[in-house]
């Protein structure tokens, strides 16, 4: 963490040398990411509801989605970087400083615009949370801080995890992206609008439904399609400690096969 922090903190301050131009990106990367909650309400002025999910309902699962991604792009996002380093070897040159190499990829490019995306997350949140008409019990309100920093852990995961395939595939990054920023869009919406296999496959293969699906649907008092009971909802910690080990585990294993270029 300390590693972590210094290299994060020198980029921090390499940006605020040029604040206007912070400035500027954080409102373009807030303004992009804003447009994909304008398409979902450009729905909502054709149909009355998604899926049996009303308009604040679908509104609560993408600020739940967009504010834990945003966190976890904002911490971890620039491990999609890794395969370029792979390929043209500059990983060799983390290798040899004096701090572990997954504080360095982590906080290679720190870029504090990505709060653009955070702050959006939450606008949407907190605009759900006036329009809903929830019956608050202490349950419920425990387990809104608790989705966002589990849905942030396990996305954090699918980042180190992604990072990992890296070192065999060398330059995946788009495939990385499918899982995490497309793992982000496949939330932003309600579960029952996909097919049975797809929920099946993100609540037991990629388990993206704890991030908001699984206890969205225990605040909302939503049926999930899938059954499952509802203690079910208080898991994301559990799965989320669960799949940081495992990615863990490949973050190990690949580094461990890294052989470099070559050259």
């Amino acid at each position: 963490m300390r590693a972590y922090l210094m290299i994060a903190g020198m980029w921090i301050r390499s940006t605020m040398a040029y604040r206007a131009s912070f400035v500027m990106t954080t409102f373009g990367n807030f303004a992009a990411t804003f447009f994909d909650f304008v398409a979902i309400m450009l729905m909502f002025s054709r149909v009355d509801a998604l899926g049996g999910w009303s308009l604040p309902e679908v509104a609560f699962l993408y600020g739940l989605s967009g504010t834990a991604f945003g966190l976890a792009d904002l911490v971890i996002g620039s491990m999609e970087r890794l395969g370029r380093r792979v390929r043209d070897g500059t990983l060799d040159t983390l290798l040899v400083r004096p701090a572990p190499v997954l504080a360095q990829v982590a906080a290679d490019q720190f870029a504090l615009r990505r709060m653009g995306r955070v702050t959006q997350g939450l606008l949407v949140l907190t605009w759900a949370l006036l329009r809903l008409d929830v019956a608050w019990t202490p349950p419920k309100l425990l387990l809104m801080p608790v989705m966002v920093v589990s849905g942030c852990g396990i996305f954090c995961a699918v980042f180190v995890a992604g990072a990992a395939f890296q070192f065999l595939a060398q330059d995946a990054s788009e495939v990385q992206n499918a899982f995490t920023y497309g793992g982000t869009t496949l939330l932003q919406y309600p579960p029952t609008v996909f097919a049975k296999e797809l929920v099946r496959g993100v609540t037991f293969v990629l388990p993206l439904a704890f991030v908001n699906w699984l206890p969205a649907t225990y605040v909302l008092g939503q049926p999930y399609p899938l059954g499952l009971p509802r203690w079910a909802a208080f898991a994301p910690p559990l799965v989320a400690v669960g799949c940081c080990a495992l990615a863990g585990l490949a973050w190990r294993a690949g580094l461990r096969s890294y052989r470099s270029t070559g050259s």
